[in-house]
């Protein structure tokens, strides 16, 4: 691969996922206001910060192959965001607890040096158990996912507080729905094979 690939984020989680294509990238975190917009719809906003992401590391990247990728989940359209402290946490999991979350998993491969852009949002439905306050206060004392959108991990013990999960890359339920962007890789001439 003659292009670098940087994947715009500081995420441990998805830094781990692009390590299993086996390809060389680096990790770049970029500095963005990841607020969403007024009347943004979630996916929406999930869409524009991936892009976002990408764009703002290849202004300093300029023949880059560039991956953004940002979160959204949301309970009956609201969006839920990043709990940043536990109770907030607790909140979040108290409301999502029996019911349906879907996760907008959005996702930009950017290439700096045409100015090309593939972008998708990838979406994982999430029905979380009947969780009591105990089961709760256990899983967050234990994982604290505060920077996580929906506060859960179901990377790590979070999977427990999952009764089902519906959709086409489980790795995008992570953060980074490699089964997409491999397709994206390939038209930009990138195979991982």
């Amino acid at each position: 691969m003659k292009q670098t690939l940087i994947l715009a984020s500081s995420s441990e989680y998805r830094r781990q996922l692009l390590q299993k294509l086996q390809i060389p990238f680096t990790s770049i975190a970029p500095k963005i206001d990841e607020s969403a917009l007024p009347d943004e719809k979630p996916h929406e906003t999930a869409l524009r910060l991936a892009q976002e992401k990408a764009k703002k590391i290849g202004t300093e990247y300029p023949h880059a192959l560039i991956i953004g990728c940002d979160q959204v989940a949301t309970l009956d359209g609201e969006q839920l965001g990043k709990p940043l402290n536990h109770q907030n946490a607790t909140k979040q999991l108290q409301l999502m607890r029996g019911r349906e979350v879907t996760f907008h998993s959005a996702l930009c491969l950017y290439n700096a040096s045409t100015g090309n852009m593939q972008a998708q949002v990838v979406p994982y439905l999430v029905r979380f158990r009947q969780l009591t306050d105990e089961q709760i206060e256990s899983y967050l004392s234990k994982e604290q996912p505060y920077q996580c959108a929906g506060s859960a991990k179901s990377e790590g013990l979070g999977i427990a507080l999952m009764d089902r999960m519906i959709g086409d890359d489980p790795n995008a339920l992570i953060g980074l729905p490699l089964i997409k962007l491999i397709s994206m890789l390939l038209n930009e001439n990138v195979s991982v094979l």
